[in-house]
């Protein structure tokens, strides 16, 4: 294929382990057939956080579990795929395992990229517009050295579990925000983007986070996209020649 007809895609919001592992294992297997559908012509693939329900790397230990997408992650980025991760509010934890395992750029708040002529902002989306002040202390706090210090110290089986516990209480409290657009004056991440672009033109911003598919015009020259989930919607952005489409995998997941 001609380097000309090599594609970028975007997708966020797995939350692998969101629903234990024997659950999960029929959405790992529709992810890992999606990249299968677009190997041949992606180019480089960005994961825009939260592709697992939580993640935390111990020096000698990772979670168990995802053996079918991080083999076929480690396949794409020997065949020259270029990988990034995105630190989400539920894989803040991510170190250096990826980027040693599969040459991953992991990418801690921002991205601003320029690809086809187009100018690109890329964020998980957590954090971002007004209000919720709490969790921007939290997020502060949980990055901290300081924080993840004391967490590697607790056992695997015991600091893992309840990460995981409460990552999926909070994902499950947040689930009928999650089911419609509130409108642009309630939006914090439309409310951001529009406060971005009056300082600098982007023509597309890209986040996860709001598990909602969304393709808002801000102006005539651009655009918020929204790449839903992979929990129900299974939605993904796709750039080719000089447009940016948000797509649904329509695969058969019980295959």
């Amino acid at each position: 294929m001609n380097q000309t007809d090599k594609k970028i895609y975007f997708a966020s919001d797995f939350h692998l382990g969101l629903r234990g592992e024997d659950k999960d294992f029929s959405r790992e297997k529709l992810i890992v057939r999606w990249l299968d559908n677009i190997q041949n012509d992606a180019s480089e693939i960005f994961f825009l956080g939260d592709v697992f329900d939580f993640w935390f790397e111990y020096k000698t230990v990772v979670p168990k579990g995802y053996i079918r997408l991080l083999g076929k992650l480690a396949e794409l980025s020997d065949k020259g795929i270029k990988l990034y991760f995105f630190k989400g509010n539920h894989d803040m934890w991510m170190f250096d395992y990826l980027k040693i395992q599969l040459n991953a750029d992991i990418i801690s708040n921002e991205l601003v990229i320029e690809r086809n002529g187009l100018k690109i902002y890329l964020h998980h989306g957590d954090g971002l517009g007004p209000g919720d002040k709490s969790y921007k202390f939290l997020k502060v706090l949980f990055r901290s050295s300081i924080c993840q210090w004391f967490f590697a110290r607790l056992h695997p089986n015991f600091g893992i579990g309840l990460a995981s516990f409460l990552s999926r209480s909070s994902r499950q409290r947040n689930y009928r925000s999650d089911l419609k657009y509130l409108g642009d004056d309630k939006e914090f991440l439309t409310l951001f983007a529009k406060n971005k672009l009056a300082e600098t033109h982007y023509d597309y911003f890209i986040f996860g986070h709001r598990h909602l598919p969304l393709q808002i015009t801000l102006s005539p020259q651009s655009k918020y996209i929204n790449l839903g989930e992979w929990v129900t919607h299974f939605t993904y952005a796709e750039l080719s020649s000089k447009d940016i489409q948000l797509k649904t995998f329509t695969g058969n997941i019980w295959a």
